[in-house]
């Protein structure tokens, strides 16, 4: 059976493998399209075979939960279109000591007309990231730190944080200055990036 098609009986191995690639996580969406009717999902969540992570979105209770399962969640929020960013993306990268509150997550500029409940845990940010600007770290889709480091430069980050988290990406190897400039730019009146 190809994956775009609904499934006419709950399939448990296809929801199984859904969940697989997303850390334990499906959406209600998911479910339905391996069969498995908002009824089915509500008994199997009374009987302990999937845990409510968030309005539509469920964890399988043998699969151990994710180091990083809140991004993978609010990933799944976004119907998948979203790309973690900004200081999350930085802190998936390893650089600087910025440790998010939330999850930052962009998504596409035309959801900005959108009207929906944001997960209380997530910062939306709107912008069409291409695919060159795009990485994965595990199941979820973020920003390459280049872009991620210009985001920041962008949203006004911390300059103590921003120099920080630039200057260990440049002796790692993962950015060049000329694609940095955003962030000298906001570095400027700061010192600029080697002060």
């Amino acid at each position: 059976m190809c994956m775009d098609e609904v499934a006419t009986h709950p399939d448990w191995n296809r929801l199984f493998d859904t969940a697989a690639a997303q850390e334990g996580l499906f959406t209600t969406k998911q479910a339905a399209e391996a069969g498995y009717s908002p009824q089915l999902m509500v008994h199997y969540v009374h009987t302990g075979k999937a845990l409510r992570v968030r309005r539509g979105t469920y964890r399988l209770v043998h699969f151990p939960a994710g180091e990083h399962e809140e991004l993978v969640a609010a990933w799944l929020w976004s119907e998948r279109a979203g790309v973690i960013s900004h200081q999350t993306a930085l802190a998936l990268h390893g650089l600087s000591d910025a440790l998010p509150v939330h999850v930052h997550l962009t998504l596409p500029g035309d959801w900005r007309r959108r009207r929906f409940r944001v997960p209380a845990d997530v910062v939306l940010h709107h912008s069409n990231v291409p695919p060159e600007d795009r990485t994965w770290f595990g199941a979820v889709p973020t920003t390459n730190p280049r872009r991620s480091l210009n985001d920041c430069a962008r949203e006004g980050m911390s300059p103590e944080l921003l120099r920080q988290a630039t200057q260990q990406a440049l002796r790692r190897g993962l950015v060049t200055k000329v694609e940095l400039v955003e962030v000298e730019e906001a570095l400027k009146p700061f010192g600029g990036l080697a002060a």
